[in-house]
């Protein structure tokens, strides 16, 4: 008999996507079957990047990773997420204490909402200090994040911010 497939769900807004992302994720899809990059948005939110914007980014950064497909939800809960894709886990990175703090809560609740297990994969040293928002800052103000984000959203970030 074989088992159902372990499917996973990394949720997150992606605006931008950091190197620390797309560690998570690579990480994830050697842990699971398949991983459901959930792009989440708030549609009365203006972004840095459109969604289908943030969606060729992705799979221009994690589409060569086989078990690894991208989808986009708007106005929903990460939990509904997880239920539609058929996925009982997410995964979300750590950078340190402070998103632990954060992120513990919003895993509690979402077990108590639907039974969804989250795991957290502590981020690489090296991208501890990389969060979305910082780049976007950094790139405003004409810093360079190279190494930081991927080439294509380097290359997007300037177009559009710098």
């Amino acid at each position: 008999m074989t088992s159902p497939a372990r499917r996973c769900v990394c949720p997150g807004s992606y605006d931008p996507l950091t190197n620390g992302h797309v560690d998570v994720v690579t990480r994830a899809s050697r842990l699971f079957d398949e991983v459901v990059v959930a792009i989440l948005h708030n549609p009365s939110k203006q972004g840095t990047f459109s969604v289908d914007e943030r969606v060729a980014l992705l799979e221009q950064s994690v589409g060569h990773l086989p078990n690894v497909r991208i989808g986009a939800w708007a106005g929903t809960l990460v939990v509904d997420v997880c239920r539609e894709v058929g996925a009982s886990s997410m995964v979300k990175g750590l950078r340190g204490g402070t998103d632990f703090a954060y992120e513990l809560p919003m895993a509690t609740m979402n077990h108590h909402l639907s039974g969804v297990e989250t795991l957290f994969i502590p981020a690489d040293p090296a991208l501890q200090h990389v969060s979305s928002s910082l780049i976007k800052e950094v790139v405003r103000y004409g810093g360079d994040v190279s190494g930081l984000v991927p080439d294509a959203v380097l290359a997007a970030l300037r177009e559009r911010l710098g």
